[in-house]
């Protein structure tokens, strides 16, 4: 039970220290929130709960492939935001677009033998 109150505290505080952070320097609270910290947590977590470093090593892998959908979140969210668009439909047209660009991705490697 303890540890799964750190991983609640450890991971909560930093997303706090991004959105704090943020209020005061974007280029900081960018530098934060583009570390692979959450990646770097959850493999830390996985390993000292299973030990089985073949876990990681596939959850790592399949973070990378899937890293690369997620940038059209941070390519569509600031064009549409800088078009004029309301925050709220920005948001949700970008989280859209990039749910079909996971679909798309996961679609891809499926063909090219890839297993996640």
């Amino acid at each position: 039970m303890m540890q799964y109150a750190l991983k609640i505290v450890l991971s909560s505080a930093i997303l706090v220290a991004v959105a704090e952070l943020a209020k005061r320097s974007s280029f900081w609270a960018s530098a934060l929130a583009s570390l692979p910290l959450t990646s770097l947590l959850a493999f830390i977590w996985l390993y000292l709960d299973s030990g089985d470093i073949n876990k990681v090593a596939r959850l790592s892998q399949g973070i990378f492939w899937l890293v690369l959908p997620s940038m059209v979140l941070f390519i569509i969210l600031p064009l549409l935001l800088r078009g004029g668009l309301g925050f709220w439909l920005s948001l949700g047209t970008a989280c859209f677009a990039t749910a079909i660009a996971y679909f798309g991705m996961v679609k891809i490697l499926e063909v090219l033998g890839v297993r996640l």
